[in-house]
């Protein structure tokens, strides 16, 4: 956690800096978009989910290295995941009165951090760069560590993904992107042993990956 608290300290501090900047390299501006989210599980565990559509927004800064196209963004998002209560036991295990379960927070404070490359073309640079970016994204779940007595697991409070995108900059202020976040630790960890119906169940190793395409505009 307080690795978490340094981290959006720099963001912020990293992002008011270059919002002041008139000029040179660094750019600063706005980002919303829409995510679509699965919780992928180990084979045999009981929790699935299918996938489903939420959105994000918040702000960025950008740095680009004059001429030979290579820089970095950092944002700081606030973005909503909406399959979080979709993920339920598997339905032979569900009875009349059982509900879905709620492993998995929906609303998250995300830090993505790419190492960014443009593309740049002759003539028509000044009006389209296509890029490519990678780097991790550290992502705070704001609802808590949720808990589901029934089956021993809690949410974690703390994730990281790392994303892999594609996007394209038009007449240097707009850039829209998609990008693929790919979940390094798991969303939910276990609190303890449980045994349903004799068989001692194992631990799941539940993850969040995402797409994500947003659109910037670069002041």
């Amino acid at each position: 956690m307080n690795f978490l608290k340094k981290a959006v300290l720099v963001a912020v501090a990293l992002i008011a800096g270059t919002g002041l900047a008139a000029a040179g390299p660094f750019s600063f501006g706005v980002k919303a978009g829409l995510n679509v989210n699965k919780l992928t599980t180990n084979p045999g565990a009981l929790v699935s989910s299918d996938n489903s559509c939420g959105w994000t927004a918040g702000v960025m800064a950008d740095f680009t290295v004059p001429i030979i196209g290579i820089g970095a963004d950092i944002s700081l998002m606030y973005s909503r995941m909406n399959n979080a209560n979709d993920a339920t036991f598997d339905k032979a295990l569900l009875t009349e009165d059982s509900e879905a379960s709620k492993l998995y927070g929906k609303n998250f404070l995300m830090i993505p951090l790419n190492v960014k490359y443009k593309i740049t073309i002759p003539v028509i640079a000044s009006i389209v760069k296509p890029y490519v970016f990678t780097g991790p994204s550290f992502n705070l779940n704001l609802d808590g560590k949720v808990k589901d007595t029934f089956h021993d697991l809690q949410s974690r409070t703390f994730t990281m993904a790392w994303n892999f995108g594609l996007g394209v900059e038009l007449i240097n202020h707009v850039q829209v992107s998609a990008s693929y976040g790919l979940a390094c630790n798991r969303a939910v960890e276990r609190l303890a042993g449980n045994v349903i119906g004799g068989n001692i169940e194992s631990s799941p190793n539940i993850k969040n990956n995402y797409w994500t395409v947003t659109a910037a505009y670069l002041f």
